[in-house]
């Protein structure tokens, strides 16, 4: 029951992903972060199957690493999202990653950037975007509260909303959320939604 979405506001983007590594109807950790720093401007959020999530991500982040080593400058939110999606391509007739991605960062001449690719390599610029079970619910939230030039308290108000949803709607929601937000200032963790626990009944 994974749940990845993201959005981009004004001067920054947000992407928020559930934190359940979970397999058929096990769960094997509360806190996997699906969200990836792909370097201090970049930040990719995935959902798959999770060997495939983890070598994928991993192995985009290290040649972007490589590439800045080699030619001394770091590539653009474009030219990452056109890699990975090249990556993704190359794998599909082969042996292809089954893996969902939002991939999102800030240039200083563009702005903030969001990009959707799938597993089959399909790529696609947006301003709001989300992947699995808990899409049906953030995207509907975000059909109806989004707009351009959003301020960051209202994304992450509009981000509470789709989590609030999610948690509400969805049969085996999962518990806790890690948001994460890229600036001009950087790609760097927001904040952790956790499970709100039930109050304690009073005692007469």
């Amino acid at each position: 029951m994974e749940c990845v979405f993201g959005l981009v506001g004004n001067g920054f983007a947000v992407v928020v992903a559930d934190t359940s590594a979970v397999h058929s109807i096990l769960v094997h950790k509360p806190n996997e972060d699906k969200i990836l720093l792909l370097d201090s401007h970049k930040l990719m959020g995935a959902s798959g199957e999770p060997g495939d999530r983890v070598q994928f991500t991993e192995y985009i982040q290290k040649n972007m690493s490589l590439y800045q080593f080699r030619n001394g400058i770091p590539l653009t939110t474009a030219a990452a999202a056109n890699f990975t999606r090249g990556e993704l391509a190359s794998a599909l007739r082969k042996n292809p990653y089954h893996v969902n991605i939002l991939l999102a960062g800030y240039d200083k001449d563009i702005g903030p950037s969001l990009y959707y690719l799938d597993y089959i390599a399909t790529l696609h610029k947006v301003d709001k975007a989300a992947f699995g079970y808990g899409s049906y619910f953030s995207l509907a939230m975000m059909d109806r509260h989004y707009h351009s030039g959003m301020s960051l308290e209202e994304a992450i108000d509009l981000v509470d909303k789709c989590i609030t949803e999610i948690r509400s709607r969805l049969v085996v929601a999962p518990p806790n959320f890690v948001i994460k937000i890229v600036d001009k200032d950087g790609a760097r963790e927001y904040a952790w939604r956790e499970t709100i626990k039930d109050a304690p009944i009073p005692s007469d």
